[in-house]
């Protein structure tokens, strides 16, 4: 494992609601200059109720707010952290690397490197890097319409690609956590070409395929959706899904913007299409390979990136893609990924997964947690043995949810303040931080339960 920080002494997990006077104020402020106080909707926790925590520093597994407060963090900056916050050698190699400039607008040797650990990592040929995952997935969609000279995307409810027009119908993440369909501003002509089929119903996908198949450019998926919780994809279901859009001419194109480089060396194609052989033709990264910083990528197969202007006609550009201090940070966090940092990480998942199913369970809380690797979420459904799709993630008991997460950031857990997310940790989540995510849960466990009863008729 990488080195971590020195963890923070928290106020002990028995303590009562604590101040957030520092973050109101702060809030407040922010409402004057910013819309609705935030730079992205879920955090300005309408999903939960109260106070969004300011955070003015991130040390390994912790977070530190404006009111003094330190809190385990299980959101990892919705997942890039995977080495945790202010690791010393990538804060080492980011130093170096401003100290020679910030930005050249020419190519960089750090941005070669980059792209060649990610090729070296996945089934890609070659990649284009960007700043952002949204980014990414709308320039995948651009070059997989150029590609093939077709315009219809289908994609699946619950899935988010980021907030690229033509994909925000049925998005999960935020438009998740909002109960928002789809979003004003999108004309109508930009969905028009979009068709939303249920996650992992082959059924759909065939009748969707058959019916237009010679007009679809493309099947994009999260390689394995978080962003409705986390609902894997059943045994087999992207290999239908790469074998579909190969009989049909279309291009299959896998969004590995979260799970990329964090729920395995490979990502999400490590622990499924590596084994069953197939590849997709176009992938999105974001999140770890930026280590923090706005980078992102997308990638596929030759031919098809040799459509990529200058090489070809399909253009695409970006002032700051390939940033030098964006790609040391993802070079040297890559570079620090190692098995011992994926097995730490996946045990730590697993003890701690464990941990709030059987808290819980002994509050007599419904529920149903779900894995995807060190990715785990979970979902306060009622008599569900399994979530398959954004229908099963949607009929959970938000109200229990928002119970158990104000009880849990009263003693210094911060969670995602959606239940439609994934929870994250990271290889600086030692045995201290996780004993006090325990300590918390059985009162987190006993306010759910009180949830539950108030909801029931």
């Amino acid at each position: 494992m990488p080195d971590t920080t020195t963890s923070p002494d928290p106020a002990p997990t028995g303590a009562t609601t604590r101040s957030s006077t520092a973050s109101a104020e702060w809030f407040e402020r922010a409402h004057r200059v910013t819309p609705g106080g935030v730079n992205s909707p879920v955090r300005a926790f309408n999903a939960v109720g109260g106070t969004p925590r300011f955070m003015v520093s991130g040390r390994g597994a912790w977070l530190t707010d404006v009111d003094g407060h330190d809190y385990v963090d299980l959101i990892c900056s919705w997942g890039p952290m995977l080495l945790g916050h202010a690791h010393p050698e990538v804060q080492a190699a980011v130093q170096d690397a401003v100290t020679r400039g910030t930005s050249y607008g020419t190519p960089s040797r750090s941005e070669v490197e980059l792209a060649e650990e990610i090729v070296a990592r996945t089934p890609v040929d070659q990649v284009r890097l960007v700043s952002s995952g949204t980014e990414a997935t709308m320039s995948a969609i651009r070059l997989a319409r150029g590609f093939t000279g077709r315009d219809v995307v289908v994609k699946f409810a619950g899935c988010y690609h980021g907030h690229v027009d033509s994909l925000l119908a049925e998005a999960g993440s935020g438009l998740a956590t909002h109960a928002v369909a789809g979003t004003p501003g999108v004309p109508a002509a930009s969905v028009e070409a979009t068709l939303v089929l249920p996650y992992n119903d082959r059924a759909a996908v065939e009748r969707v395929f058959a019916e237009r198949g010679s007009e679809i450019a493309c099947l994009v998926t999260e390689a394995s959706p978080g962003n409705m919780g986390v609902v894997p994809p059943e045994p087999g279901f992207n290999q239908f899904l790469a074998e579909t859009c190969a009989r049909h001419g279309a291009l299959f194109v896998s969004d590995e913007v979260m799970t990329g480089f964090r729920v395995s060396r490979q990502g999400q194609w490590g622990l499924d299409g590596a084994h069953e052989g197939w590849r997709p033709d176009l992938m999105t990264f974001g999140k770890v390979m930026g280590g923090g910083f706005p980078a992102a990528a997308f990638g596929g197969r030759a031919d098809v990136m040799g459509m990529l202007s200058p090489q070809g006609p399909v253009y695409q550009a970006g002032t700051l893609s390939g940033n030098p201090i964006a790609t040391t940070a993802g070079l040297t966090t890559l570079r620090l990924a190692t098995d011992e940092v994926y097995a730490h990480v996946d045990a730590a998942a697993t003890t701690l997964s464990t941990a709030v199913g059987e808290a819980l369970d002994r509050a007599g809380v419904p529920h149903l947690v779900q894995h995807d690797g060190s990715m785990f979420s979970v979902f306060f459904a009622p008599r569900v043995d399994r979530v398959v799709d954004f229908a099963g993630a949607s009929s959970q008991d938000t109200s229990v949810f928002r119970a158990f997460f104000h009880a849990m950031l009263d003693r210094g857990v911060y969670l995602p303040p959606s239940a439609f997310e994934s929870w994250f940790l990271s290889a600086a989540h030692d045995d201290h931080a996780l004993q006090h995510v325990i300590d918390a849960l059985p009162a987190a466990a006993e306010a759910a339960a009180q949830a539950c009863e108030g909801a029931r008729p």
